[in-house]
């Protein structure tokens, strides 16, 4: 993909300061094209994040990382330019973050700012900035392939490490112009060519976590969620909850509570009455779920049939699933709330499509505010959607996964 482009073309590449990003700049650096640096600033010392804990994507550890950064374009001998995305990451992340959280749903703020931001405002803001280049690349493991004149996102080779959940969101148009050079490369063998290279980032620690520590107290300051009632699944009070945003669909630890001796699981949150629902570990599992708004990498195929794999989150494995056009009646008593506009107002809404899944084993823990995404059996992303409702399994005698 990257040899058979005009070796004139000018590359951006979004470092962050790791292993990943570094690589994929020297790899193009390598190649013979002109490579520019770009990294977005959203650290603007707001929040009372504790410095000193796991190194995350968002917080004081910024300045760490753009010297990081400058280093390593130097160390390639390459342009380097920092733009300020401070106030475009509050109003497009964390702004929906804490919106949605209070809604009582559980956001992935990672597949936002993938979308809006380094995808969106950094190539866009650069240009506005005479930064002249002709294809942005990054660091992320997933490929990508064109089939009948649509560009899709596929799984990288080294399947641990694929982001693909993360970048679903990605438009064909936009994937067109977008290169991923480590995907097709594992994780060894991107530490091992960075050794090689010489690059001081190569051993570097990855970073994890949205926030330091998974701490999110900080982001609620300005104001913070109000304590309710923990019930069981008939309503019974059984203690207090501490804030909606500090509990998630699936969560044991931190609860308080028992009713006996089997453990106790957060099953759902209603926002409405502030409360979080809690139960046995078998009320976890779902036979589907509805999506209102997911979009086809292909528009062709909406309102099809489809049989495929499907993700509820990064971490969990492909499930069998067929996807079917959603009944008018599923959308209207599930609508979700209206933070959800938040998700990027540059997306055109008529292309969005409601979905209901079926999956063939019923999957544990699917979270409203997480995002569905489908896959074909060779790993081509079908499209994606922010899941509105889990829908209850049923059957009590019925396999889980």
């Amino acid at each position: 993909m990257i040899g058979a482009m005009n070796s004139s073309s000018t590359i951006a590449v979004g470092l962050s300061g790791g292993v990943d990003s570094a690589l994929a700049a020297a790899i193009l650096v390598e190649s013979g094209y002109k490579v520019i640096g770009l990294t977005m600033k959203i650290w603007k010392g707001a929040y009372k994040i504790q410095e000193g804990l796991k190194h995350a994507c968002f917080g004081p550890g910024e300045e760490e990382d753009i010297a990081a950064c400058q280093a390593i374009a130097a160390r390639l001998g390459i342009d380097y330019k920092v733009i300020d995305l401070s106030e475009e990451y509050e109003a497009r992340v964390l702004e929906y973050f804490r919106a949605e959280y209070k809604a009582g749903r559980t956001p992935n703020p990672c597949i936002i700012c993938n979308r809006e931001l380094k995808f969106g405002f950094l190539v866009d803001k650069a240009h506005e900035a005479g930064i002249q280049f002709n294809y942005f690349a990054t660091g992320h493991y997933v490929r990508k392939e064109s089939r009948n004149g649509v560009t899709f996102l596929k799984t990288a080779v080294d399947t641990s490490k694929d982001q693909s959940y993360f970048l679903y969101g990605l438009e064909s148009s936009r994937l067109e112009r977008i290169l991923f050079p480590l995907g097709e490369l594992t994780k060894e063998e991107v530490r091992r060519r960075a050794l090689a290279l010489d690059l001081e980032v190569a051993e570097k620690p990855e970073s994890q976590d949205f926030v330091a520590g998974g701490d999110y107290t900080p982001l609620f300051e300005s104001s913070k969620p109000e304590p309710g009632d923990i019930v069981d699944t008939k309503g019974m009070v059984l203690g207090q909850h501490r804030g909606l945003p500090f509990y998630t669909i699936g969560q044991r630890r931190g609860l308080g509570v028992s009713i006996g001796p089997e453990p106790l699981y957060v099953l759902g949150v209603d926002a409405k009455m502030n409360r979080v629902i809690v139960g046995p570990n078998n009320g976890l599992f779902s036979s589907g779920l509805i999506s209102r708004d997911f979009r086809f990498q292909d528009p062709t195929m909406a309102r099809s049939r489809i049989a495929g794999l499907g993700k509820i989150r990064q971490n969990h494995k492909p499930a069998a699933c067929t996807l079917f056009a959603a009944d008018p009646s599923d959308l209207d008593s599930h609508a979700p709330p209206s933070v959800k506009g938040t998700l990027g107002e540059s997306r055109d809404a008529s292309l969005d499509y409601g979905v209901r899944v079926q999956f063939e084993l019923a999957q544990r823990a699917v979270a409203p505010g997480q995002s569905f995404v489908l896959y074909s059996d060779e790993g081509l992303v079908l499209g994606g959607g922010v899941i509105d409702e889990a829908i209850a399994d049923t059957n009590a005698d019925s396999l889980h996964s």
